[in-house]
């Protein structure tokens, strides 16, 4: 009887307590929309292994910022890690292309140039010595994502590398060496090479070939030809398509969504190619990306598709989707581009008010490019006109560049004023010095890095920002407005005297909320329908208190 008992008491015991519940983090949205892009020159961020400095017998004294200066994925991955992008805001990096380089330089009248870039392939199946490894990119991408970090590769699907003493030149049936374009039409703009020495890929071709026999010698002297040749095979029996140039590149490319994981690309040089091709590019990284979904479940960050966003050079958000050729107008966006790189947004920021501009891109991706995004960009590495070259302005380039709507890509060194004027440096080589991380010690430096923090962070945690819907609250005292997107609300004002301000918030928020201005870091609450700020600064950035 007292067995019994004991056991009654036992069960009841059990049977009171409460079940342990799983504590789980609320998921952050995101969307590519309102993402914080961060694009950097792989060889130009930071150099992780100092080993991997000198391959292919590299040793040609170069033009200035013409050569490898040693940046690779493992200085990505190690800046990952020590919390750099995190700091930023950043959700996606850009890196420039990782394959394999030709192994030569050219010498153009501006002193010997390496591949440094990325963007003068030799090899697609490879990833160029000088960046590092297989084994580094899987590393990269691990490391990225779980600091919810995705990754954007760069697809050159137009053209092959420099012809060089030790890169010849690939067959006539896979690349035309002429004419060179003249960008004056629709036709003399995609079939012909962009500049002179830089062989155009045949995307227009549908004609079966055979593999250029350099890339054949190559493979075998590396003990892997047998088994690239398998993966062609099953490769073409799956797709069907036709043993043509542009479909074996986009059988290599569409290996490192499979292989690695990542999330997206960007592509270059998009108007120079038949516009065909990127609506069959994009079927065939979707089917990438949902077979690596499919066999790495843990892995998917989330349910967004892969990402593409193109390159139309001088591409501008007026122009909605068609791009004008001048005989032709083209839409990359449909069954392709889920974004183009916006060639305006530098022009709009110097020529228009803050609230125009923010105005005409709100307006503009409801309506036209609604469903679509752009990438809004105030420097690069191949635009010699960046928002502000002399780096006097990064206070305005930041709030610019955030605030706007449309996806945000931040360009290495826009957050530390990266000098842009590098003394004997040459056309694009300007733009392309090393990262500045010597100067992170300099409060002037701190200072602006600080800025480009505070709204780089405010945007991620917010897809409101780049995503939402854009509202104008007052123009009294500075601009202030709110930005939503579903239940994230936000309240943002710029150009606000320093000192104390009033900032209504009664359109967004209730009377006793308890708001956070993320820039000054405090806590204010809602009083008829008002909040007030005692700050030094000229911008807020409110949010509601998180509990």
């Amino acid at each position: 009887m007292r067995y019994i008992s004991i056991l009654l008491l036992a069960i009841t015991i059990i049977s009171c307590q409460e079940p342990k519940k799983e504590v789980q983090k609320p998921i952050k949205e995101f969307v590519w929309e309102g993402a914080n892009v961060y694009f950097l020159l792989t060889d130009r961020f930071n150099n992780g292994d100092t080993s991997n400095d000198i391959n292919f017998d590299r040793t040609k004294e170069t033009g200035v910022l013409r050569g490898f200066e040693g940046g690779d994925i493992k200085g990505i991955t190690q800046k990952i890690k020590e919390g750099y992008f995190t700091n930023l805001g950043i959700n996606a990096i850009w890196m420039t292309p990782i394959v394999e380089q030709i192994h030569g330089a050219t010498d153009e009248g501006t002193g010997n140039t390496y591949g440094f870039h990325g963007y003068w392939a030799k090899d697609w199946t490879n990833i160029d010595s000088n960046y590092g490894t297989k084994a580094d990119l899987k590393e990269l991408v691990e490391v990225a994502h779980k600091n919810g970090i995705r990754i954007l590769l760069d697809a050159v699907i137009n053209h092959t590398g420099p012809v060089t003493a030790k890169d010849p030149v690939w067959p006539s049936d896979w690349v035309r060496t002429e004419p060179q374009c003249q960008y004056s039409n629709y036709e003399n703009t995609i079939k012909c090479t962009l500049v002179k020495n830089l062989p155009d890929i045949r995307t227009d071709s549908n004609d079966n070939v055979e593999l250029p026999p350099q890339l054949v010698a190559k493979w075998k002297a590396e003990g892997r030809y047998e088994q690239e040749l398998k993966e062609l095979d099953v490769f073409f029996k799956r797709t069907g398509y036709p043993r043509a140039p542009r479909f074996y590149i986009m059988k290599w490319l569409t290996d490192y969504i499979t292989e690695f994981g990542i999330d997206g690309y960007r592509v270059d040089t998009v108007k120079h190619t038949e516009e065909s091709v990127w609506q069959e590019f994009k079927v065939e990284c979707d089917y990438a990306f949902e077979q690596y979904k499919k066999n790495n479940p843990e892995k998917a960050l989330d349910d967004n598709g892969f990402y593409l966003v193109g390159e139309v050079y001088n591409y501008a958000i007026s122009h909605g989707k068609a791009f004008d050729f001048g005989d032709k107008e083209v839409n990359y966006f449909d069954k392709a581009f889920n974004s183009l790189i916006n060639f305006e947004i530098k022009w709009n920021a110097k020529q228009m008010a803050e609230k125009d501009v923010f105005h005409k891109y709100d307006s503009l991706l409801n309506t036209n490019l609604k469903g679509y995004g752009v990438l809004n960009y105030m420097t690069s590495h191949d635009d010699g006109q960046p928002f502000d070259k002399e780096r006097k302005m990064p206070f305005k380039t930041a709030t610019m560049l955030f605030l706007t709507p449309g996806t945000s890509q931040v360009y290495y060194g826009d957050e530390t004023a990266r000098n842009l004027t590098i003394e004997g440096a040459v056309g694009d080589a300007t733009l392309r010095s090393f990262m500045n991380w010597d100067a992170m010690s300099d409060d002037k430096t701190q200072e602006v890095l600080k800025h480009w923090q505070k709204l780089g962070q405010f945007r991620a945690n917010h897809m409101a920002v780049g995503a939402g819907k854009h509202q104008i609250i007052s123009e009294e005292n500075g601009l202030i407005f709110s930005r939503i997107r579903k239940d994230d609300k936000v309240v943002i004002g710029i150009n606000l005297s320093k000192g104390e301000k009033s900032i209504d918030v009664s359109s967004i928020f209730k009377n006793g909320d308890k708001l956070n201005d993320v820039y000054s870091n405090q806590i204010v609450q809602v009083k008829d329908g008002k909040v007030m700020i005692d700050s030094d600064f000229d911008i807020v950035l409110l949010e509601k208190k998180r509990l």
